[in-house]
């Protein structure tokens, strides 16, 4: 993590030379370096700080429990038999299903 931060500061200094010399793109990165320098250690701290609170004899995870098949069943919609042509098709699916 330092051997990053570090990499960062001397690319913003980097840039900040660059700038100097009168490169305008070079004034955005001159700033943006060392902000991810900070961000990193930022993040480092924050961590660091997890780790440290982190329980070391965390809840035993329960296995689920293995369930069987389920199965579905599809009820009779009242008013099938009102189409003829709905109900003949339920008939021809229902001998299908009987093969």
């Amino acid at each position: 993590m330092w051997l990053a931060v570090a990499v960062c500061l001397v690319l913003g200094w980097w840039q900040a030379g660059r700038a100097a010399e009168g490169n305008t793109l070079s004034w955005g990165y001159m700033f943006q370096w060392p902000l991810f320098a900070i961000f990193l250690i930022i993040l480092w701290v924050k961590e660091i700080r997890n780790t440290l609170r982190r329980d070391d004899n965390p809840l035993p995870v329960e296995k689920p429990q293995k369930r069987g098949p389920i199965i579905t069943r599809q009820e009779a919609v009242p008013g099938d038999d009102d189409d003829p042509q709905l109900a003949a098709y339920n008939r021809y699916l229902a001998e299908i299903k009987e093969r």
